[in-house]
């Protein structure tokens, strides 16, 4: 039972933290309600354990084999981020309160976490720290109590939005707040460059 609770406390400290995952989860609810946000959570859930098993079930290797796709996610991991924060960037910050804003879908959601070095990192020291000596069992139990978490952390931060909607009813407040988290996911971006 203590290895499952460890499992749950890595699984909680690496989604609940600020990301760009939940950065846009926080902003589909803002934007858009909690109702249209699910589609990214659960996208972004999936795509994640998704990413999590087939590092378990071996993709890790193919990784070591080839470190130059390691190099080409994280280049496009950055570069998405950096384009993700200039689309924030340059938001008018009018909100749909209308009901008939879709929000980020699904897919988009899942190949966030694919583009996600924070997903990756995650994933490979996760299955690294609890399913590299065990057998394929860790790696479903490992995967199966992170995607409950995961899918938790990340409709914290599409509630979180939800809640701030009403303090986002301004245009003015919309820009600041997409200004403030253009600036965090330009700034992880910008580590991302720099921690070589």
């Amino acid at each position: 039972m203590t290895l499952y609770l460890s499992m749950a406390a890595f699984a909680l400290a690496s989604s609940i933290t600020p990301g760009p995952v939940n950065i846009v989860a926080l902003g589909a609810g803002a934007r858009h309600g909690l109702a249209a946000s699910m589609r990214h959570v659960s996208g972004a859930t999936i795509g994640f354990t998704v990413l999590l098993l087939l590092v378990g079930l071996g993709l890790y290797q193919l990784v070591e084999r080839w470190p130059g796709l390691v190099a080409g996610v994280r280049w496009a991991g950055i570069a998405f981020l950096f384009w993700l924060a200039w689309r924030l960037a340059a938001d008018d910050g009018e909100l749909s309160f209308d009901g008939a804003a879709r929000g980020p879908s699904l897919l988009a959601g899942a190949a966030m976490q694919w583009l996600n070095p924070k997903a990756w990192l995650a994933a490979v020291s996760g299955m690294g720290a609890y399913a590299a000596d065990g057998g394929g069992a860790l790696v479903w139990i490992f995967a199966a109590i992170y995607f409950v978490v995961c899918w938790l952390s990340i409709f914290c931060w599409a509630w979180a939005g939800t809640a701030l909607r009403g303090w986002l009813a301004n245009a003015a407040r919309v820009r600041l707040l997409n200004r403030a988290m253009a600036l965090l996911l330009a700034g992880s971006a910008a580590w991302l460059l720099l921690a070589d």
